[in-house]
């Protein structure tokens, strides 16, 4: 049987930037979809972070300080609902589909350490798999296609909807929903065995990172550096 004929359960994060060793979780989504698209469960959190939101990332996501502070968990018992919910899924067998991957995965796994919190790699004594990336994917099986790979794109190219961009909930079930539609139309992807698929996407992602970089350097920024590692950046020594 296909991964495809499966559920899925997906995961999302808004936060208050992109630096995952110093930025903060602002709202968070699992979802899990049954195979035929529905919603079967979620669990969506906001937290207050602890700091305050800058306000272009506030832009983005509707969330402000004041909201959050007003509204929102204390940042460490949501952390840890939202590590388990994800490992939970992971140690059921579940694949785990996430737009970006490394970002978001990382970004809770610092979150985790900033609180002494158990990770998700602690609770499942390895680190997250299996993993499905709809950028990593998509940039592997259309290389060459011009134009953004950002969640919105990919949704405008695979004919998925998005009515709320930014909100974790809505970005994660697109992101789920985009992935089935890869697996539907690049059979090679959506046959594959799961282990195999998640082999495939580290190794996709390491190739893809080294050839932006070589692009950065040759477009005016020679100390470029993007990181390989996926689905998850080790953390710094």
């Amino acid at each position: 049987m296909s991964w495809l004929d499966g559920p899925l359960m997906a995961f999302d994060l808004e936060t208050t930037g992109t630096d995952v060793e110093a930025d903060r979780i602002v709202t968070a989504a699992v979802v899990r979809l049954a195979p035929d698209g529905a919603v079967a469960d979620e669990r969506t959190w906001l937290l207050d972070p602890g700091v305050a939101i800058p306000r272009q990332a506030s832009a983005i996501h509707g969330i402000s300080t004041e909201r959050a502070r007003e509204h929102g968990r204390p940042a460490a018992a949501a952390i840890a609902e939202i590590a388990g919910a994800v490992a939970e899924g992971l140690r059921s067998g579940t694949p785990l589909v996430v737009m970006n991957a490394r970002y978001d995965l990382s970004l809770l796994d610092r979150e985790c350490l900033r609180y002494a919190i158990a990770s998700v790699t602690e609770r499942l004594g390895e680190a997250p798999r299996p993993v499905i990336d709809p950028l990593v994917i998509d940039k592997h099986v259309d290389k060459c296609r011009r134009g953004k790979r950002a969640l919105h794109a990919l949704c405008a190219h695979y004919g998925v909807p998005l009515d709320a961009a930014h909100d974790a909930r809505a970005d994660a079930v697109a992101a789920a929903l985009v992935v089935r539609r890869m697996g539907e139309l690049h059979r090679p992807v959506g046959t594959m065995p799961l282990p195999d698929l998640h082999a495939l996407q580290v190794r996709a992602a390491a190739e893809q990172s080294v050839s932006l970089q070589a692009h950065l350097r040759r477009t005016g920024k020679p100390a470029a550096v993007v990181e390989p590692a996926w689905p998850l950046i080790p953390r710094p020594r």
